[in-house]
């Protein structure tokens, strides 16, 4: 029994020892940040911030990297398929790690196999705008009553279909009882110039796309799908105050490694990001463009991750929306 709880005990110090020395050894080269969509956006901004300050402290570079294509599904295959080491990171939006799921059955990676969680990085609600000149009123409900009043004779702009903009006007059409038709663009800014120009109606868009409209009067602002009023449009009520219970939507960037990294180097790879994020320039920067930096643990995010996946899979299945 002696020996055999040594042989125990010294097998817990090997396991303990080798731990260590997978964090200490991390990292040993640049660390890769794949970023799956073009520059300038989301997930980009999010995953240039994590980046420049674990330059700072990692003692080796860390770089993003734009890989676009496939509605993120490039970038995602690459990480997927890259040596879970910690060298190589993924930061990617709700369509690259809840909706293309939910709405591609043949979807090239699994976002919660295939991965794993390093954090929920910053969130944002979208914002239900309308053109002023072409909808006539001014609360959430008088938008439904005048849908409802024209029907056949309205439609919605998005930045693509599966989007997170798109999904949100089902889920707001599912709720009540309306029916506009969709005008997918190839992005948020084209879907808001069209609006402004009253080709289209109305629209979902993140706050981030549509803030300087709105201030700027091109665009009237309804309600934010937040489930607080947000600082940045504090005069717009939120679609849960307007009367649908629950309706909190956010668009969101997180940061995902490789399955099968080692649990020391994923620990100190949340801790590297969260401390990037929380840093107060980082939220600074971050906050003017309408983000809320969450930087929590890898489990919230993973929990958050798999409802998320959940709640839009029903809102696709109900919608019967199919990728183009």
């Amino acid at each position: 029994m002696i020996h055999r709880r040594a042989l125990l005990a010294a097998g817990s110090a090997a396991v303990l020892a080798g731990t260590a020395r997978a964090q200490d050894a991390w990292p040993t080269r640049p660390v890769s940040i794949l970023v799956p969509f073009v520059a300038g956006g989301p997930s980009d901004i999010v995953a240039r911030v994590i980046a420049q300050r674990m330059s700072m402290t990692l003692g080796q570079p860390a770089v993003a990297e734009n890989r676009p294509g496939a509605n993120g599904e490039v970038a995602a295959r690459a990480v997927a398929r890259a040596t879970p080491d910690g060298h190589t990171l993924l930061v990617g939006s709700i369509g690259v790690f809840a909706i293309n799921t939910a709405l591609r059955p043949t979807l090239g990676y699994d976002p919660v196999r295939e991965f794993a969680p390093i954090t929920l990085a910053v969130t944002t609600p979208n914002v239900l705008v309308v053109n002023a000149q072409r909808v006539p009123v001014n609360t959430f409900q008088e938008l439904v009553a005048w849908l409802k009043a024209n029907p056949g004779r309205t439609s919605y702009s998005t930045s693509g279909v599966g989007s997170s903009d798109h999904l949100t006007m089902e889920l707001f059409k599912q709720e009540t009882g309306t029916d506009p038709t969709h005008v997918p663009y190839g992005g948020g800014a084209a879907a808001a110039t069209d609006l402004i120009a009253g080709n289209v109606q109305l629209s979902f868009q993140n706050l981030g796309t549509v803030a300087a409209h709105i201030q700027g009067g091109r665009l009237k602002a309804i309600a934010v799908t937040s489930r607080q009023r947000h600082p940045v449009l504090p005069e717009v009520p939120t679609v849960i105050e307007s009367g649908i219970a629950d309706f909190e939507v956010t668009s969101w960037q997180a940061a995902m490694a490789p399955a099968n990294v080692p649990a020391a180097i994923l620990a100190r790879l949340n801790a590297e990001a969260t401390a990037a994020l929380k840093h107060p320039e980082s939220v600074q920067r971050l906050e003017q463009i309408g983000f809320t930096v969450v930087a929590g643990s890898a489990a919230d995010y993973s929990r958050f991750q798999r409802a998320e996946i959940g709640r839009w899979r029903r809102v696709v299945q109900t919608a019967g929306i199919r990728p183009e």
